[in-house]
């Protein structure tokens, strides 16, 4: 394809797709030679609805045959050697014979036969391509949706434009893939999705400048705002870009397509491919172009989504500055309201009739409410001035005479230097070790005195003092009691002027206390408010459980931690998934479910340490942050303790009910970055628990990680080779064990990968069915066993495998049967082999569609009999022809334990002939294996002593 930019112009038709193959043409002309005289070359020139045409030619003249065919359909004289006809209103062809060295037309005789066979041939090829192009744009349809729900889904934007990936991946070619970003403001552009198989070009996270990349394809496209597609050079040309000026690795197909908004360009999306060129048509512009339409769907709701998290964070901090603006002035007050009203009691106190015992006894009753005072005392200079006298004094330890001589006291220092002092044990010692002062009696670990002044001159001490060491004073207990000191000395010479004020303080507190309890009520309810709605952003509201918010925050600490201190304990998380969850839910409902969850929860909550902690990931999917664990051993058994806690029954809605879970368990190390990582390793190691049987638990290692990228290289190769239909379809025999009649074949797959050669089912299968990518592949195996069945004269039926996964569309048998109709199949010759695990998920259904298809003719076989469950009932409740025996017991006929393999072959082919269906014993590969077989009362058989795998097309050239 040259370099273009696109029209506005819809896709090319695809009707003729099918008939472009000249392998194809070119066969149908060789089998037609056959009919007519060895010196005439055929030719077949046809031509689409786009006017486009092409020609192929089989016979000794073939050049000659082409060109006179091309002119023919071009409306030029041919000399009446061809036929003109078409196979509807729109697409024309032309049939020529053309005789060797000499210009004549030849034989009406045989040229009718010839063009009524190539009629007809040409009929089906078309009738053919147009099923193939309804199913194709039914998948375009399908995978277009999905990108249309990851545009509104709540996830992360790499993990959004990550999956939009995939599922491009699945419909085009997109191996390499770029988002750009056009801020058209600062004429900067960002760069949020590069995956490149070649470019290892050095992405900048951050914005940069338009005119950096004034050379690249992508900017040059974005500025022109139509999509652009062919060879990177072809391109570059146009744009007058030299290939050294940086445009990157030159690709044989480049298409690129802008993110319009609102009518303006915000950015592009550009695939492109190294190894093949014409890769991309105009339906893979149209493809791309409904993709960028959704990722710039998905930026414009991140950015409105950054945004309002914007606002509320801005606003959550503005409330929690005047939360503890608030918080601090209550302080304040409470503070001022406690002195205030010790004030108030003071001068009350000081104002009343009494001794001064009463009185000092009632300072020290209100000291004690405002600081531990237990052990207080007051002392005054006597009369005379050589004694102090302790007017007041309650002590626990020690013995406070009412008089002593002044001197060196603790108390004297206070009264000789009239300012407060606060000493700890170590200060008094110091002190009394430097001759400052002597001290009398027990020793305080804290002590606390402060003067009383009258007049400005020192005339007494008040102290507290602490004998423990979880009661010492600070710099706001000398202001107390200073504050204290304070009225104490003027108490009796204000009387007056202190009744006055007890009016204003008891107004001015009533004030207070009617402002706290207002602005208090305000903080609770602005409190309650914010505390609900974290609860609710980090909380799953079914379980109560911390959600995977709150799960990834926790993680995102202690990986954090464990960096910082090689010293600290390890962690690890564990991913629980429930057994046959699905299973419950849909037969007993969803209520039934949810009620299973939360006695679930409560389960492996249970079986938490103190420091551990379960979150609920949605679904049935639960994991465990155990912290503080010395070891990957530690952390095993905590898992085999929440594997058995699920041992006894569980009972919801009266029914008992036996769950069981898988358990993936990672350990942190240093190498992850985020506790995504951490979660993704722990689930990967949860799905091989599932595959290794369930109901255990498997530690994630690197041979896990490796798997885990193989399998993953291993579904992208199976996209893209069913993109390209890279699937051959083989048979093997199924014969009669009396006298070895083929009655049957096996139709088995088998897939040519381009670089691992012919790969058998058991190397994809699981892949297929873990990502669905198998009701694919069957339905590529369908169409080719029923178009072979319709055009092969091999007798007998063939029996195709059928995966669960197919029961779970209402639709999978009409569609089997629509496909054997179109290809003209009987579909008595049809046979369905079906496991015992599409009988579990949904019985009725899968039922139904048995009889749906016995009906017409398709008869059903249980494959792998006796590696199942092998209820009986599936036996007597479907509607099935046959079983076949596993080869697992058909091999055991052969070692030592042949005796048991016997008996087990003899009671399923009893039971068999009980039931009045047929026995097939799979992977008979000796002849004492047929032998024994035959002893047995088994009729069929099937195995490399028969015949191996063959292909369609050997197998057809053999009987045909």
């Amino acid at each position: 394809m040259n370099a273009a930019i696109l029209p506005e112009a819809s896709v090319l038709p695809t009707q003729w797709a099918g008939l472009r193959s000249h392998s194809a043409v070119r066969g149908l002309l060789e089998s037609l030679h056959a009919l007519v005289p060895q010196d005439v070359t055929l030719a077949l020139a046809w031509r689409d609805a786009q006017g486009s045409s092409d020609v192929e030619a089989f016979g000794p003249r073939e050049a000659l045959a082409r060109g006179a065919a091309v002119d023919a359909l071009s409306g030029k004289d041919n000399d009446g050697h061809c036929l003109q006809a078409r196979l509807d209103d729109s697409v024309p062809y032309v049939l020529l014979a053309h005789p060797r060295g000499r210009v004549e037309a030849p034989g009406s005789e045989w040229m009718d036969v010839i063009h009524s066979a190539i009629h007809a041939t040409l009929t089906r090829l078309l009738a053919d391509s147009r099923v193939q192009v309804l199913s194709e744009a039914h998948r375009i349809q399908r995978a277009l949706c999905r990108i249309s729900e990851l545009s509104q889904s709540g996830l992360d934007l790499r993990t959004t434009l990550e999956r939009i990936h995939d599922e491009v991946a699945g419909l085009i070619y997109a191996q390499n893939i770029l988002i750009m970003l056009w801020d058209r403001s600062n004429d900067e552009i960002r760069i949020p999705y590069f995956v490149d198989q070649v470019d290892h070009w050095p992405v900048h996270e951050g914005a940069l400048p338009l005119s950096s990349l004034k050379n690249s394809l992508t900017v040059r496209m974005m500025q022109k705002g139509e999509p652009m597609m062919g060879p990177s050079s072809a391109l570059a040309a146009q744009f007058g870009i030299a290939e050294d000026e940086g445009i990157g690795p030159a690709s044989l197909s480049w298409l690129g397509v802008p993110m319009v908004s609102d009518g303006e360009v915000r950015g592009a999306v550009v695939v492109q491919s190294y190894d093949r060129p014409n890769r991309y048509t105009r339906e893979s512009a149209e493809v791309l172009a409904y993709v960028a339409q959704h990722i710039g769907i998905v930026l414009d709701r991140r950015d409105a989504k950054v945004g309002l998290e914007d606002q509320v964070a801005q606003r959550t901090r503005e409330l929690r500055d005047a939360n503890a603006m608030l918080e601090l002035e209550i302080q304040e007050r409470k503070r001022a309201e406690r002195l205030q009203a010790a004030l108030f009691r003071i001068s009350e106190m000081s104002s009343s009739q009494g001794d001064g015992w009463n009185f000092y006894s009632g300072v020290h009753a209100v000291l004690d409410e405002l600081i531990d005072s237990r052990n207080f005392f007051i002392a005054l200079v006597s009369e005379d001035p050589g004694f102090l006298d302790f007017v007041y004094v309650a002590d626990e330890l020690d013995d406070i005479p009412a008089r002593v001589s002044r001197g060196r006291g603790v108390a004297d220092y206070v009264v000789n230097n009239g300012r407060p002092l606060l000493l700890d044990e170590a200060t008094l010692l110091r002190l009394q070790r430097d001759g400052l002062i002597d001290v009398r009696g027990q020793m305080a670990v804290s002590w606390l005195g402060v003067p009383l002044l009258r007049n400005g001159i020192p005339v007494g001490v008040m102290a507290i003092q602490s004998y423990r060491d979880d009661v010492r004073f600070g710099a706001q207990d000398m202001e107390l009691l200073s504050f204290a000191a304070q009225h104490v000395s003027v108490a009796l010479e204000r009387r007056g002027l202190l009744q006055e004020l007890e009016g204003h303080v008891r107004d001015r507190t009533r004030e207070l206390a009617e402002t706290n309890r207002t602005l208090l009520a305000e903080i609770g309810e602005r409190i309650r408010v914010e505390q609900r709605l974290q609860y609710q952003a980090s909380h799953d509201g079914l379980t109560g459980l911390p959600n995977r918010q709150q799960l990834l925050e926790r993680l995102q600490l202690n990986m954090l931690t464990s960096r910082g201190s090689v010293d600290m304990p390890g962690f690890a998380v564990l991913y629980l998934d429930l057994d046959q969850f699905k299973l419950i839910n849909d037969s007993m409902g969803h209520a039934a479910g949810d009620e299973m969850l939360v006695q679930v929860a409560k389960r492996i909550r249970g079986q938490l340490g103190p420091h551990d902690l379960v979150a609920r990931l949605g679904g049935d999917e639960f994991a465990v942050l155990a912290e503080l664990v010395s070891g990957v051993d530690e952390v095993v058994a905590l898992a085999e303790r929440i594997i058995k806690a699920f041992e006894t029954p569980i009972f919801v809605h009266d029914r008992e009910l036996f769950p069981s879970t898988s358990v993936g368990i990672a350990m942190w190390r240093p190498g992850y970055e985020s506790g995504e990582e951490i979660l993704r390793d722990a689930d990967a190691a949860m799905y091989r628990a599932k595959a290794n049987g369930r109901s255990q638990a498997m530690v994630f290692d690197e041979a896990m990680r490796a798997e885990s990228l193989r399998l993953l290289d291993l579904e992208a190769d199976l996209r893209r080779s069913i993109n390209a239909d890279a699937f051959d379809v083989h048979l093997q025999p199924i014969v009669h064990l009396g006298n070895g009649r083929v009655v049957g074949h096996e139709a088995l797959v088998r897939w040519r990968h381009e670089t691992q050669g012919l790969l058998a089912p058991s190397a994809f299968i699981g892949v297929g069915e873990d990502s669905g990518l198998v009701r694919e592949i069957d339905w590529l195996v369908y169409r080719k066993v029923a178009e072979w069945m319709a055009g092969s004269r091999t007798k007998g039926y063939v029996s195709i495998n059928v995966s669960p996964l197919h029961f779970r569309s209402p639709e999978f048998a009409a569609r089997l049967l629509s496909t054997l109709d179109a290809a003209g199949a009987d579909p008595a010759r049809l046979r369905i082999e079906v496991t015992e695990a599409s009988l579990l998920e949904d019985s009725g259904r899968t039922l139904e569609q048995l009889n749906q298809l016995k009906s017409r003719g398709v008869l059903a076989m249980l494959d792998d009999f006796g590696t199942g469950f092998s209820a009986l009932s599936y036996l007597r409740s479907f509607p099935f022809h046959a079983l076949k025996i596993d080869r697992s017991f058909v091999a055991g006929l052969q070692d030592s334990s042949r005796g048991e393999s016997e008996a087990l072959v003899r009671a399923i082919v009893s039971l068999a002939d009980g039931l009045g269906i047929d026995c097939i014993a799979e992977g008979v590969e000796t002849r004492q294996q047929r032998e024994c077989l035959r002893e047995e009362g088994c009729q069929y058989g099937q195995g490399f002593l028969f015949g191996r795998p063959q292909a369609l097309t050997a197998l057809g050239a053999k009987n045909g």
